[in-house]
């Protein structure tokens, strides 16, 4: 008998999703369906609701739904709770509906283990001071930073972002017309949607060393402008959000089951397409 495990999105037809836990099922010969289901704002509710009620084991929530799913959940992981946003979903034993938070977990997975970057000791900026940032900032405190600063283009916002923290750690922050940091950052994270509309977050080429890691949470079939950017000032590397985008499904995937799926496959797969 199969498990059943969707998506819920809108939109939802572009996921990769299906393909990805579809090949995390077959390194366990898992027999799974996995559903791209297409909601709407006045319909998620009683959408989750329908698919856990009819067999439903576990479902996955992107745009524009996490911060709908985490409002519905009954419990929270100390992840999903700090980012305020929820992008996996299962019923516990007593059928209590929980909510887990992976794109953080996916972020730091891509970095350490595909990428062969240290966080530990290391000073990270990251733009943008919206619900992106929220998902991972937990995650990558939580890998004992020299520092962080959180860089907005509204100054308050990143102020507000940084107190929610303070009991984790002393989040810098800055506007990003005049980027301010403890040291010259060692990996900075774009956390904005610019690259969705080819537009910089920031233009100031001095933040860029050649040992500087610059990151890009978006993703494309080319490389983002964010990438160009730091690439044509001598970043040591460039990524994107492909890595990200598998080792979060890779998190999701054993928060239902209990397995951990090999990724490599998957990272060389996505690298190269």
């Amino acid at each position: 008998m199969s498990q059943n495990f969707a998506l819920f999105g809108n939109p939802v037809s572009h996921s990769k999703s299906p393909y990805l836990h579809q090949n995390f099922a077959q390194q366990f010969d898992l027999a799974i369906d996995y559903r791209k289901l297409l909601s709407t704002p006045e319909n998620f509710k009683a959408d989750v609701r329908d698919f856990f009620s009819t067999g439903g084991d576990g479902c996955n929530v992107t745009v524009p739904f996490k911060e709908d799913a985490f409002a519905l959940c009954d419990i929270l992981s100390p992840m999903a709770a700090r980012a305020r946003a929820v992008n996996t979903l299962y019923l516990n034993a007593e059928k209590k509906l929980c909510g887990h938070n992976t794109d953080g977990i996916g972020l730091v997975n891509d970095l350490l283990n595909n990428h062969k970057t240290d966080i530990a000791n290391r000073h990270v900026l990251i733009i943008g001071a919206g619900g992106a940032t929220r998902g991972i900032l937990g995650p990558v405190i939580a890998h004992n930073p020299a520092s962080v600063t959180v860089a907005n283009r509204t100054y308050a916002k990143a102020q507000q972002l940084a107190a929610e923290f303070a009991d984790l750690f002393q989040v810098h922050t800055c506007s990003t017309s005049t980027i301010d940091t403890p040291d010259k950052p060692d990996i900075i994270i774009n956390a904005t949607s610019a690259s969705l509309s080819a537009e910089l977050p920031v233009t100031d080429a001095l933040l860029i060393t050649d040992c500087t890691v610059c990151y890009d949470l978006a993703y494309a079939n080319e490389p983002t402008a964010f990438m160009q950017w730091a690439s044509s000032h001598g970043c040591a590397k460039s990524l994107d959000g492909k890595g990200m985008l598998i080792e979060q499904a890779a998190a999701a995937f054993t928060t239902w089951t209990k397995l951990t799926p090999t990724t490599a496959p998957l990272i060389l797969e996505f690298a190269s397409a």
